[in-house]
């Protein structure tokens, strides 16, 4: 069957070509039977700094590409039924279509949509919906720090962290710029992978130990040592906390108005050709 379809596609190319050369015209790169493709298609597919031999190869894959893509695409037309075709005209036809109408719908909306959402309908959304959202993970509030080991002021760093407290998190963040990597906000929820990359120590084998609401420890690796406070976890599939899911709520809300002038400006659209005779149905 494969031996069959490369001698039709060979033949349809060479009845195609005529068995000369056509005359293209000045802008052409290459020819495909009456296909032409551009030099200007050809702009900005090589990067910048680009050697001329290396050049010269990405050019002549793309235009390797386009020639397989076209004489593909033209012994398709010869070897495919007439009722396939009309299938694939109907589907082509459709994404058409579909394409023009989604870009006019972005546009329409972008235009028209309110994309405030106040406190109040944040809140009054979660309390309403507030069953439908669940944690997809365990979320972790803590606070740590990584510094170098041996470090100088070690001791008085260690001592701040544990008391906490807004003075002493405010004398670490004046510190910053000794600690190798930080992060003193224990009220804003976490997720695990998130722990993960902050504290490679921890793993999934390993986090019980190391994650466990009202723990603080020091872990020593080999250069550095690493300051923990974990104030509190939420296991995975509980009511999903308020802080956490609220930019997606608002995102949702904001989503919710985009659908509803959607289908405002289909009715309308549709009202209007109605009233103008430009739609009509007949029976």
């Amino acid at each position: 069957m494969a031996k069959t379809w490369v001698l039709l596609l060979f033949a349809f190319t060479l009845a195609a070509c005529g068995g000369k050369e056509q005359a293209g015209p000045e802008t052409a790169a290459a020819r495909v039977n009456s296909a032409y493709l551009d030099k200007q298609e050809l702009t900005g597919i090589v990067p910048a700094g680009t050697s001329k031999q290396d050049s010269l190869a990405i050019i002549k894959a793309y235009i390797d590409r386009w020639a397989s893509q076209r004489l593909l695409y033209d012994a398709a037309l010869v070897n495919i039924g007439d009722e396939k075709q009309q299938e694939l005209e109907h589907l082509i036809e459709q994404y058409k279509t579909d394409l023009y109408t989604k870009a006019y719908l972005e546009e329409m909306v972008k235009q028209s949509v309110d994309t405030l959402v106040t406190e109040k309908e944040i809140e009054d959304y979660y309390k309403a919906n507030k069953a439908n959202f669940r944690t997809p993970e365990t979320l972790v509030k803590l606070r740590y720090i990584r510094m170098e080991k041996g470090h100088p002021r070690f001791s008085a760093v260690n001592q701040k962290f544990t008391g906490g407290g807004k003075k002493n998190i405010k004398a670490l963040t004046d510190m910053a710029l000794q600690f190798k990597s930080y992060a003193f906000n224990d009220s804003v929820w976490t997720s695990m992978n998130d722990v993960y990359q902050k504290l490679p120590f921890i793993t999934p084998e390993n986090r019980d130990k190391y994650v466990s609401g009202g723990i603080t420890y020091q872990y020593p690796d080999s250069t550095d040592v690493y300051l923990v406070k974990v104030v509190q976890v939420m296991g995975p599939s509980q009511a999903a906390p308020y802080d956490y899911i609220k930019p997606t709520i608002k995102q949702l809300i904001i989503n919710n108005r985009k659908l509803e002038l959607i289908k405002k400006f289909q009715k309308e659209i549709t009202d209007d050709a109605t009233k103008d005779k430009k739609y009509e149905v007949y029976k």
